[in-house]
């Protein structure tokens, strides 16, 4: 009863962080909405002001809000149930509307530069934006490849898997670490009559965007590295298997039950082997976000 108690608590306190994280992500998309309309020139597509203002509204929605979902999205007690396959589709698919998003908020800049006839690629929160899409799109490529498609061995998946979470929530925290740079970049820029340092309401308002997408990401981060969070093992350990093969049979072990040279004693082996491999596999997908 203790025990259920506690699970029932910590259930609570998973629901809790996810609904304010949501709440904190959401309500960066509209501050971030409120700032180009009420503040700038809107939105538009025609080399003004008002494309460029598609870059902070497009990279808080996709890069930071859509990517930080994207990551916590095994961590849902009510996808548990689901299909590992379904969740990594899932995943799949937020990332890469997140990077969609991404790709064309830097479009915009690009292009609003070349119109105005301003430098590209000069400040430091250009170069490192550009380094996070870049390792992003690599990631992202990485993941259906090894990941998604059931083409990649087991012992490489198990291998890539804490390169692929370490790398994913580092490039999250640098999306964030990127964004704050550019929006206090912007406001130095444009803010002139009152300057960035009399604090007129707009900076304020993108101030507080800044502290909201810092508390986004703590969020995320917390829920992504809780280790009781992960999903079941016993959840991870239903692998795809084709028909015929026995109750707890595998990727590995399908392909060693079709192996025409093995035989019986042998198959007894390897069977055992595979599965301690995916117990491995498993424990390290538990650690993961993909």
């Amino acid at each position: 009863a203790a025990k259920g108690a506690r699970k029932m608590e910590d259930y609570g306190r998973f629901l809790a962080l996810m609904a304010s994280a949501l709440l904190v992500g959401f309500v960066s998309v509209i501050l971030s909405l409120v700032w180009v309309f009420h503040y700038r020139e809107g939105l538009s597509w025609d080399g003004t002001a008002g494309e460029f203002n598609w870059h902070p509204v497009l990279i808080i929605t996709g890069f930071v809000f859509i990517q930080g979902i994207a990551i916590i999205v095994y961590r849902l007690p009510w996808t548990w149930k689901c299909s590992k396959l379904l969740m990594k589709f899932i995943h799949a698919g937020l990332n890469t509307i997140a990077m969609i998003l991404a790709i064309v908020s830097m479009v915009a800049v690009f292009d609003f530069h070349n119109a105005k006839h301003i430098p590209n690629m000069y400040s430091l929160h250009s170069w490192i934006g550009l380094t996070a899409v870049i390792f992003y799109s690599l990631q992202l490529f990485l993941g259906f490849a090894v990941f998604l498609l059931p083409f990649a061995p087991v012992h490489l998946r198990v291998a890539l898997m804490p390169i692929h979470v370490y790398s994913g929530l580092t490039i999250f925290a640098t999306v964030i670490a990127t964004a704050l740079m550019g929006i206090t970049e912007k406001l130095i820029f444009a803010l002139k009559n009152p300057a960035y340092s009399a604090s007129p309401p707009e900076a304020t308002l993108v101030n507080s965007l800044g502290l909201l997408l810092v508390i986004f990401g703590s969020l995320i981060l917390w829920m992504a590295s809780r280790p009781h969070w992960k999903r079941p093992p016993a959840e991870n350990a239903k692998i795809l298997r084709p028909i015929g093969a026995t109750a707890e049979g595998t990727e590995v072990e399908s392909t060693m039950i079709n192996s025409s040279n093995a035989d019986k004693s042998d198959l007894r082996s390897n069977t055992e082997a595979a599965r301690k491999q995916n117990i491995k596999f498993d424990e390290a997908g538990q650690r993961s976000t993909m």
